[in-house]
């Protein structure tokens, strides 16, 4: 068997497509999405396609080899999602060519279903009690929620207080029984995290999310001394490279992106290595149907897993998301589990003809906001 073609599809700032296409009629999907970053990955895509067609796409790790390291520049958010894409695509085509899903092939499941967990975000503030119960009333028992304002290097204590009071209330809202996660999305400075991470202990949270930036990667283990709450992180960081500082450094949670942390092999790879410092696998995914499923392959596969982030809600209605899917069932929740796929490949059907309507429609909206403070200057969103 042989590559014949590659072919891209950006559908939004947010979606983008990979399809691989062999001589035995059997072809594979992949998302190599870089938020805001689109066109920036495919055109990366469709040079390391020069390295695929022609090739036998059954001896995935010596193609990603080649992908990885053969352009000599390496690494980084462009290409390795890139490359993230590709692999899911080749790792669908083997699943397919030989009849079981991937997860197979990665040495058979560890779990019958996977736990996902669901956003509960609101303007201007920290959590949707409202949406929360949302989610929970549908089976979910994991909510997560991020400050949907800005940050001051050090804030004041009263927009502290308000914080601290409004996950109070969403845990009052949700109760004991259903966890809750709280994502800082990189907004905090290293004295602001000081300050406020020993007073979420109370809580009871789950997890926090990238307290830090990920350049400041090698000073987290400074707030993992501090804080009782676990820290996870790392859908900015795309290989084992990146991740080995912070689980040196102690974190709970690993958050690798299937679609930029060089896809399958690397995050089955990564989760392996957290095995070693008692640290669990949570994928990043906020992103399309195929990415989702693609996590779900490592999900089923390893055997320290926590959850699964999604952002298409199939526990509460349709998802247009999942429009470029011929049947979207193999991704709906139950009880807020998804039951483990038996379908070949990835486990879904991709189709092309909404793919190409997709593009055609052409939704390239503006990407994440870019945020100031009120002199002018940058702020992190």
């Amino acid at each position: 068997m042989k590559i014949t073609a590659v072919e891209t599809f950006v559908l939004s700032n947010r979606h983008a497509l990979v399809k691989v296409v062999t001589d035995e009629g059997v072809s594979g999907w992949g998302e190599c999405t870089l938020e805001n970053w689109a066109r920036t990955a495919t055109a990366a895509v469709e040079r390391m396609s020069e390295h695929l067609v022609g090739a036998d796409p059954l001896r995935i790790t010596a193609l990603w080899q080649t992908l990885a390291r053969g352009g000599f520049y390496r690494g980084g958010p462009v290409l390795s999602s890139a490359l993230a894409g590709l692999d899911q695509a080749l790792w669908d085509i083997k699943g397919r060519w030989l009849g079981v899903p991937v997860h197979e092939l990665l040495g058979g499941p560890t779990r019958d279903h996977v736990r996902i967990y669901a956003h509960a975000n609101a303007p201007g503030r920290t959590g949707s009690p409202q949406r929360a119960r949302e989610h929970v009333a549908a089976g979910i028992d994991l909510i997560k929620v991020a400050p949907q304002t800005r940050v001051e290097f050090l804030d004041r204590p009263d927009r502290i207080d308000a914080m601290l009071a409004e996950l109070a209330e969403l845990r009052s809202a949700v109760g004991t029984s259903v966890d809750l996660g709280l994502d800082l999305h990189g907004r905090f400075s290293v004295p602001m995290s000081r300050r406020v991470l020993p007073a979420l202990t109370d809580l009871g949270l789950a997890f926090v999310e990238e307290p830090l930036r990920p350049e400041h990667s090698d000073l987290i283990a400074d707030l993992v001394r501090r804080s009782a709450v676990p820290i996870a992180t790392g859908e900015r960081l795309y290989s084992r490279t990146d991740f080995r500082r912070v689980l040196e450094a102690g974190v709970a949670i690993v958050q690798p992106d299937v679609s930029h942390a060089g896809g399958i092999s690397e995050i089955f790879r990564i989760a392996t290595q957290a095995e070693v410092y008692d640290a669990q696998l949570a994928p990043h995914s906020p992103l399309g149907p195929v990415a989702l499923a693609a996590c779900l392959q490592v999900a089923f596969a390893v055997p320290n897993f926590y959850a699964q982030e999604q952002t298409l809600n199939l526990h509460l209605a349709p998802s247009p998301a999942c429009a470029v899917l011929v049947d979207p069932s193999p991704l709906v929740p139950v009880a807020g589990r998804i039951p483990r796929p038996a379908g070949a490949g990835l486990g879904i059907e991709v189709s092309e003809d909404a793919v190409r309507a997709a593009v055609e429609r052409g939704r390239l909206e503006p990407g994440s906001p870019t945020w100031t403070y009120d002199d002018g200057s940058f702020a992190e969103w």
